[in-house]
């Protein structure tokens, strides 16, 4: 981590612990633009940070360790896209879109928009296939519903919604933005059971003390790392092209360990885990969501199955190690 990355790390870190699940939209989110957050992945030119992918995982990775009840990971995504449509307030990112695309013009439905209450525009997979459609939701109804992390999420029902098509495929950007957060979160709930543990006695002894619950406390610190390392390779991909492999595979990772690290969190702190006044909910519920959008871990082991078969056995090890041999060229 370079001095501008640990500068972004610290600023970061503190305003989310401020600001965490309890976070006041109206607020909270004039604190995170007056700090240029949302331009995050803009160029400079065009009025961002002109940060890297790696910039993003320490925003995206601290946000999740936080719970952060704030759209900023969509925000962020959203505006590195739509820089070039012309379009100006918070967007958002969606996981799915079912309709017709005629002449610019969208009419159908988009599903698993974060937070599109109050959103000027939505980044959606294009029904067509081909890339992704940014649409501009100025007059479009935006009912929202509260997914079980307690955030918000929508299908939007868009009649003629303007939109502009773009290369990108936001659906993998999405993955790998919830890959960041997991990474984060998992983080976050093994720093509270390793404390509860430390603390909580039980036969006069310390919970930790117990050779099984430190079996299971180190299989967690396993996952935990495994998902952060997967998270940290795919930022390093997208910052050096393309990176469908290292995100399906960081996705796939990071939802296996999500699965791993929620149950050995419950399972150390006992019944108080499971009560809404304890924060661990915070992370557990979000975990849960997270794991299954943009792809859950059958969808990309399917997708990266699909690929090593089609490459072929002698592409295996070439794929495989792709990524290292292009960051020491």
């Amino acid at each position: 981590m370079n001095e501008h990355q640990s500068m972004l790390a610290d600023m970061t870190q503190s305003l989310f612990e401020e600001i965490g699940h309890a976070a006041d939209p109206a607020a909270d989110w004039d604190r995170v633009e007056e700090l240029g957050l949302p331009g995050l992945l803009v160029p400079e030119n065009d009025g961002g940070f002109g940060g890297s992918w790696q910039d993003g995982l320490i925003v995206f990775r601290t946000a999740g360790y936080h719970a952060l009840d704030l759209p900023l990971v969509e925000a962020i995504i959203a505006a590195h896209i739509a820089r070039c449509a012309g379009l100006s307030g918070r967007g958002t990112i969606a996981m799915a879109a079912t309709g017709s695309l005629l002449d610019n013009c969208f009419t159908g439905s988009v599903s698993g928009a974060a937070a599109a209450d109050g959103a000027a525009f939505v980044v959606a997979p294009s029904p067509n296939g081909n890339g992704s459609m940014i649409v501009d939701l100025a007059g479009q109804n935006s009912p929202s519903r509260t997914a079980i992390s307690g955030e918000r999420r929508s299908t939007l029902l868009l009649d003629g919604a303007r939109t502009v098509q773009h290369e990108s495929d936001i659906f993998m950007l999405g993955a790998f933005a919830r890959s960041a957060q997991i990474a984060g979160a998992l983080d976050a709930a093994l720093a509270m059971a390793t404390e509860y543990a430390n603390q909580r006695k039980q036969f006069g002894r310390a919970l930790s003390a117990f050779q099984a619950v430190q079996q299971n406390l180190a299989t967690f610190a396993c996952e935990a790392a495994a998902a952060n390392c997967a998270a940290h390779a795919a930022a390093q991909a997208l910052d050096h092209g393309d990176a469908t492999y290292e995100v399906a595979a960081a996705k796939m990772r990071a939802d296996m360990a999500a699965g791993v690290g929620t149950a050995i969190a419950h399972q150390v702190h006992g019944a108080i885990g499971f009560t809404e006044e304890y924060d661990l909910h915070w992370l557990t519920r979000r975990l849960w969501t997270w794991r299954s959008e943009f792809g859950n871990d059958s969808y990309w082991a399917d997708r990266l199955g699909q690929r090593t078969c089609a490459r072929g056995a002698d592409n295996f090890w070439p794929d495989l190690t792709n990524l290292s041999d292009r960051l020491v060229s």
